[in-house]
């Protein structure tokens, strides 16, 4: 693991089935650039998944298919370290702690819980509204000076830093403030509907799996919502487009398109035809590397196991620290 920089990065995603673009341009795609120039921490948020409907038997294959996703599009168990959540219990045990100094009040206006709320009503459960106390644990566990988010995760980073500023009134100076990285991707958003941001939980159709294959890409696509835009903006679907043309075409292809489009020459077939072989063709290697690592379980298991070695040594101190802090160890 490299440490160039000893300033420490960590984020992590839930592993509630494959990768996404969304997931890819909003996260995945920076977590690799930044294993070059940070310590960083990149874990399966799998006690966070749980708070959704989820089947049982499924967990675990969601477990080893993000972590082959993981390797797969580039993170390196040499530069990084990869573990699973529910490895590091200390986390648990620090979201308890932090539940102790956390008004109820500024949970309640977390945006995130309302939303999920919405789209699960008949399981509103005390883990959605916790959620960012958990994530706080994980961050301030391994005392992460800066957290890659997108702008809509932004809150999150805030109570996380007003929780670390809660702490340290209390029981003295000791956890630092974290940080917020913005990634430069602009949001990545649903096919069907975009007007929201792309996500699994939508269905198949609303977004581009990393892993689907070709003739599945341009499916998809081709059932990518354009709409109606006016004389001075485009439709939502357009610029959706757009923006992925911008992320795997070539500066001439977003001049020819962009082009066509103020022109109104513009065959959205062409463009998405052009986008699906773009898309497809920029994660061709990905594909190939993620069936050969689902073939090895053992060895993603051995990957998560020494990662979660590494990250135990330093939440075990931190938790041991705390606890003496806070008066309760003996």
């Amino acid at each position: 693991m490299k440490t160039t920089n000893q300033q420490i990065i960590l984020s992590g995603i839930q592993p509630t089935g494959e990768l996404h673009l969304g997931n890819y341009l909003g996260s995945v795609k920076n977590f690799v650039a930044l294993q070059d120039q940070y310590q960083c921490y990149f874990f399966l948020a799998t006690y966070h998944s749980i708070t959704e409907n989820y089947d049982p038997k499924e967990k675990r294959r969601q477990i080893l298919d993000l972590t082959a996703s993981y390797l797969a599009a580039g993170l390196d168990p040499k530069k990084s370290v990869i573990f699973n959540q529910t490895d590091v219990p200390e986390c648990t045990e620090l979201a308890w702690i932090f539940n102790t100094l956390t008004p109820v009040s500024e949970l309640e206006r977390m945006t995130q819980f309302k939303d999920k709320s919405a789209k699960q009503a008949a399981n509103i459960n005390m883990g959605l509204f916790d959620y960012p106390v958990l994530q706080a644990a994980d961050i301030l566990l391994y005392h992460a000076n800066l957290i890659p988010v997108g702008q809509d995760q932004v809150q999150h980073v805030e109570i996380t830093r007003d929780i670390s500023r809660w702490f340290n009134n209390k029981y003295g100076q000791y956890f630092v403030e974290p940080k917020p990285l913005l990634t430069h991707i602009p949001k990545v958003m649903s096919l069907v509907e975009p007007e929201k941001k792309m996500s699994k939980s939508a269905g198949s159709k609303h977004y581009i799996a990393l892993s689907d294959e070709p003739e599945v890409i341009l499916e998809k696509l081709k059932g990518a919502t354009t709409g109606m835009g006016t004389e001075d903006t485009l439709p939502p679907g357009v610029t959706n487009l757009m923006t992925l043309l911008a992320e795997f075409g070539s500066p001439q292809q977003v001049e020819y398109f962009n082009g066509a489009i103020k022109a109104k020459t513009i065959k959205y077939s062409e463009l998405k035809e052009t986008l699906a072989k773009l898309i497809s063709d920029s994660f061709a290697d990905y594909r190939k590397k993620k069936k050969a690592l689902l073939a090895k379980p053992a060895y993603l298991e051995k990957v998560l196991k020494d990662g979660a070695k590494k990250a135990s040594k330093v939440a075990r101190k931190t938790i041991a620290e705390v606890k003496e802090l806070i008066g309760v160890s003996v």
